[in-house]
C-alpha cells in the first residue's frame, strides 16, 4: 500500500556530501516513522537514521554528527542530508516506512522499503 522512491546517490570524494530523497506514496495509511537502512557489500543492512511521527530521532553511532534525517509530512518525504562522508559509508541506501491502515480501532501494521540508491565514497 505504499511504494518509496529514492533519489540523490552517487560517488563523491571523502568530505563531501549528498543528499539523499524519498517520496512515499498510498493511499488511506497513516506513515508512522520513515528512515534510511544502508548495506555495504558482504555486509548486513543497518539502520543509519530512523524518524517518527512523534519526531523522535534516532542515529547509528558511525553517523551522529555528520548526518541529518528531516521529514516533510505535507509531501510525505524524508531527506537524509550526508556531510564529511567517509569511504566507510559507501552502501546500498535503502528508504523505509512503517505505516498503518484500516479502522481506527484496528489498525494494522506493515512496513515498506524503496529499491535502493547506491553511494560510493572514494578516497
Amino acid at each position: 500500500q505504499v511504494q518509496l522512491v529514492e533519489s540523490g546517490g552517487g560517488l563523491v570524494q571523502a568530505g563531501g556530501s549528498l543528499r539523499l530523497s524519498c517520496a512515499a506514496s498510498g493511499r488511506r495509511v497513516s506513515i508512522d516513522a520513515m528512515g534510511w537502512y544502508r548495506q555495504a557489500p558482504g555486509k548486513q543492512r543497518e539502520l543509519v537514521a530512523i524518524i517518527r511521527s512523534g519526531y523522535s530521532i534516532n542515529y547509528a553511532d558511525s553517523v551522529k554528527g555528520r548526518f541529518t534525517i528531516s521529514r516533510d509530512n505535507a509531501k510525505n518525504t524524508v531527506y537524509l542530508q550526508t556531510d564529511y562522508l567517509k569511504p566507510e559509508d559507501t552502501a546500498v541506501y535503502y528508504c523505509y516506512a512503517a505505516f498503518s491502515y484500516g479502522p481506527v480501532e484496528n489498525p494494522q501494521s506493515r512496513s515498506a522499503w524503496g529499491q535502493g540508491t547506491q553511494v560510493i565514497v572514494s578516497s
